[in-house]
């Protein structure tokens, strides 16, 4: 599969991470360490050499692989944060999860859930995925409000899921099938259709930040 074109939502757009992109990515996420640190996740073995053009390089050589999508996000042309699509399994199961991180100086101009949206199409579209799913933490605000813009339904509370940060976390798990947008999830948000409260959290499950 092909996925090397570009996908654009006004001035949002979504391509696959380039080599040479490692330079720029590995700038923002220095400028960006206190923005982006209670997001990022960790090592529980210890830390890790922080080089992006390794780390460019070894996604790459996933989406080779088939088992993961690495994109930038731009705005304006201008590289604004990742999105990465990872633990591609076909199958039976024909899923995969989404994470991503935006540069503190682009937040609020609308680039995530655009690019989540255009992710998940070609996910379903291109990929003939069946699920995506998205893992938030519970003081995410932000990354929630994505969600919930978007239409992800609410599937459950996963207790010190990830390591982030440091520690092991807790995670609100959100998915969408295929079957849920047949006219595609990107259309969907646009034209105002996408139902109301399928993110909501009810308070059995509610974490106290």
């Amino acid at each position: 599969m092909d996925l090397t074109a570009p996908r654009a939502h006004g001035p949002v757009s979504l391509r696959l991470v380039r080599s040479r992109d490692a330079r720029v990515l590995q700038q923002e996420l220095l400028s960006n360490r206190q923005w982006l640190r209670p997001w990022e996740a960790t090592n529980p073995d210890g830390a890790v050499s922080f080089d992006m053009r390794l780390g460019v390089k070894r996604l790459l050589q996933q989406y080779r692989d088939g088992s993961g999508i690495p994109f930038v996000m731009e705005y304006d042309g201008e590289i604004a944060g990742q999105l990465n699509v990872w633990g591609i399994a076909r199958g039976s199961l024909s899923s995969a999860t989404i994470g991503y991180w935006v540069s503190e100086r682009f937040a609020g101009r609308g680039i995530t859930p655009a690019a989540v949206a255009m992710a998940t199409d070609i996910c379903f579209n291109e990929m003939r995925l069946h699920r995506m799913e998205i893992c938030i933490r519970p003081e995410n605000v932000a990354s929630l409000r994505v969600v919930a813009k978007l239409g992800f339904r609410y599937e459950g509370l996963r207790r010190r899921f990830i390591h982030i940060n440091g520690d092991w976390r807790d995670h609100y798990c959100f998915a969408l099938v295929r079957e849920d947008v047949p006219k595609g999830v990107l259309n969907r948000w646009v034209s105002g259709e996408v139902p109301h409260n399928v993110a909501s959290i009810p308070p059995s499950d509610l974490v106290q930040p």
